[in-house]
């Protein structure tokens, strides 16, 4: 038996991350930690776990047998999450947005003697498209392209650019020698655009699950590569695959790619 910690358990992607998991076999959620306890805790029938207001509170003899914990919280929660999994040494999926470098530089650290897989987007569409972009960028940049972001999220979404839009620029970034700087806002420019750079834009309202398109646009032509999220379950078995993945891994930094690659023998 798989037994997760999961923590953030009360927010959109935990509960959704909850049921996925009471679905299957052999893979329970043994404890919850989210800071806001709901008044329905126990009214879906796969929130069948204790849920604790911190990781520090939870009985020594459930996290004593806890494999790994995934994380669905906010950036606020993130140092507390880091320094448990820094005493505990327990395996971490690490799937929230928005950290501060002094927070990716714990995770780096951290990594050293705990395994982390850490990703802005758990579905195997937005790694793959991760790779797809890089290899379009070198083909159409020194052609002349210029390359546009833009991601639409639902108005509850805290952070902006959205962490998977960085991903895209990153991976495209990363495939011409970090040669481009990043633009998130224009209003305050009255220039052409420059070569050397990305643009990212940022649509929130509604209930968007999650969109990204990545532009390449050329003085003739355009090419426009997209991925749409329909619902949260495709983040949900994402993590599920990578807290699987990771119980046969030693300590160090991990990335969704790790685990598509080890999945197809790649």
């Amino acid at each position: 038996m798989l037994n997760i910690v999961l923590y953030g358990c009360n927010g959109a992607m935990g509960r959704e991350t909850g049921s996925l998991i009471f679905e299957e076999k052999d893979v329970c959620v043994c404890a919850g930690v989210d800071g806001m306890i709901k008044k329905d805790q126990t009214a879906m029938p796969y929130m069948n776990y204790p849920v604790f207001k911190s990781l520090y509170e939870i009985d020594s003899c459930i996290i004593d047998k806890a494999d790994v914990i995934i994380d669905f919280s906010t950036a606020q929660a993130a140092d507390s999450l880091l320094d448990f999994v820094e005493k505990k040494h327990i395996p971490l999926v690490m799937c929230t947005t928005g950290l501060k470098s002094r927070q990716l530089k714990k995770v780096e650290d951290i990594s050293l003697s705990s395994p982390i897989l850490r990703s802005a987007n758990m579905s195997l569409g937005i790694n793959l498209l991760t790779k797809l972009v890089a290899e379009a960028a070198k083909t159409l940049y020194d052609s002349g392209f210029d390359i546009e972001i833009i991601e639409k999220h639902h108005r509850r979404k805290l952070d902006a650019p959205s962490g998977t839009a960085l991903l895209l620029a990153d991976s495209i970034d990363a495939e011409l020698n970090n040669r481009l700087g990043y633009i998130y806002d224009r209003s305050g420019r009255h220039e052409p655009r420059h070569n050397d750079e990305i643009g990212i834009s940022s649509v929130r309202g509604g209930g968007i699950v999650g969109e990204h398109e990545v532009i390449f646009a050329g003085m003739d032509e355009v090419v426009s590569i997209k991925h749409t999220a329909f619902s949260r379950r495709i983040f949900a078995q994402g993590a599920l695959k990578a807290a699987i993945f990771l119980l046969s891994k030693s300590n160090g930094l991990y990335s969704m790619n790790d685990v598509i690659n080890s999945s197809y023998n790649v």
